[in-house]
């Protein structure tokens, strides 16, 4: 039974039944509402924003890399909590402009990407953010090892641009990191921990690995 209010969206001529499940769920979803309302790009920014009411994750961050920005969301966040930290963004899609920020339209996984991200921070970062995910083909296995690619490429991308002490967290899919990806994590982190944030739908399958307290080379032999 649907609650009181909820809005109903008719199939169109040029528009498949998918796509109106699609819209009537955003019209009738809360974090939707409240994005708009609050001026987030996306729903996306409240997960970050519960993760961040839970494990303090922008605490002292002066500097910050939003590896997948688009549509921008969770650089809002960060602006509007740490309003002088530097936040450097990059994904394959075009973001509009996020005063305070720096976005840089290109693939992560270029060769160039790394040193592009490092050079417009302007110095080791206090936090790496990923909320990237690969394209789904519909195949749970072949999802999952995709983006998992993403995860341990933005992890080792974190190991080279974090400082003592820095975090990184990363989407992930049901089930979480992989367990080398974990066992590798608590190598460089002194916490390792998976959380689903209340923002992220019931039905998703997404989860988020957050690593804190990077360890320099001496502490991790």
């Amino acid at each position: 039974m649907k609650p009181p209010g909820h809005q109903y969206v008719k199939t169109a001529r040029k528009r498949t039944a998918s796509s109106s499940r699609w819209l009537e769920r955003q019209l009738n979803d809360p974090y939707v509402r409240r994005a708009k309302a609050e001026g987030y790009r996306s729903r996306a920014a409240y997960k970050l924003l519960e993760l961040d009411e839970r494990f303090a994750l922008l605490k002292g961050a002066r500097r910050v890399i939003d590896l997948g920005i688009a549509p921008g969301g969770w650089s809002q966040v960060v602006r509007k909590l740490v309003p002088g930290a530097a936040v450097v963004g990059i994904d394959l899609l075009p973001v509009d402009p996020i005063d305070g920020v720096t976005i840089l339209e290109m693939d992560f996984l270029s060769d160039a990407a790394p040193a592009r991200l490092i050079e417009a921070l302007g110095g080791a970062a206090d936090l790496v953010l990923s909320d990237m995910a690969a394209n789904t083909v519909g195949h749970p296995q072949t999802d999952h090892l995709r983006t998992m690619a993403l995860v341990e490429a933005a992890a080792q991308f974190a190991g080279e641009v974090l400082r003592p002490g820095g975090a990184f967290v990363a989407k992930v899919l049901a089930g979480g990191a992989d367990h080398g990806l974990v066992a590798e994590l608590k190598r460089m982190f002194a916490s390792v921990k998976h959380a689903k944030p209340p923002a992220s739908r019931k039905g998703s399958s997404e989860w988020y690995v957050i690593a804190q307290g990077f360890k320099d080379q001496n502490e991790r032999r």
